[in-house]
């Protein structure tokens, strides 16, 4: 893991170059994902809000990914993680599962996304679980479950994506 401006980093989630449909260390995905695209949408991220915030992969398939968040850094004033850090955690898991759902040639622009926050989490990591609800032709959409350390719910999502043509030439 490397470090930005003194905070973590994810990960390259293919050590070595390796395959990502390949298992590396904690981070798996299926041999049904695309695995170029899951190699080129780690690459995008970085720089970007899921790099800053701390955000990494841990199993990607079709129909369940999963990511982990640090607490740490993405807190409210009071030292509980930030509710909007729950929520981004769960539209990368979303836009991610939709992304991949759309494939090749196609994206995924988000329409809808909310989210109920059950419980507080104050240190450690929360862990997101985006399920598939339904994919279709031009809508997806994921029940995403963040839990704390102990397995306890901190917050429950459910994002909405539009799957698109992509622009000529995008």
């Amino acid at each position: 893991m490397s470090t930005d401006a003194g905070r973590p980093r994810p990960s390259d989630p293919t050590p070595g170059g390796g395959d990502p449909a390949e298992p590396t260390g904690r981070r798996e995905a299926a041999g049904d994902v695309d695995a170029d695209l899951v190699r080129s949408m780690t690459d995008d991220a970085r720089g970007t809000l899921i790099d800053r915030m701390g955000i990494e992969l841990v199993e990607v398939t079709r129909e369940r990914l999963v990511a982990t968040m640090p607490v740490e850094g993405n807190t409210q004033p009071y030292g509980l993680l930030h509710g909007g850090a729950s929520v981004v955690l769960a539209e990368t898991l979303g836009s991610i599962g939709a992304q991949l759902h759309a494939g090749a040639g196609r994206v995924a622009v988000g329409l809808d996304i909310n989210a109920t926050h059950h419980r507080a989490a104050r240190s450690g990591t929360v862990t997101g679980t985006a399920t598939v609800l339904s994919a279709g032709r031009t809508l997806v959409s994921y029940d995403v479950v963040v839990t704390d350390e102990g397995g306890r719910r901190v917050c429950t999502s459910r994002i909405t994506c539009l799957l698109r043509d992509a622009a000529p030439g995008a």
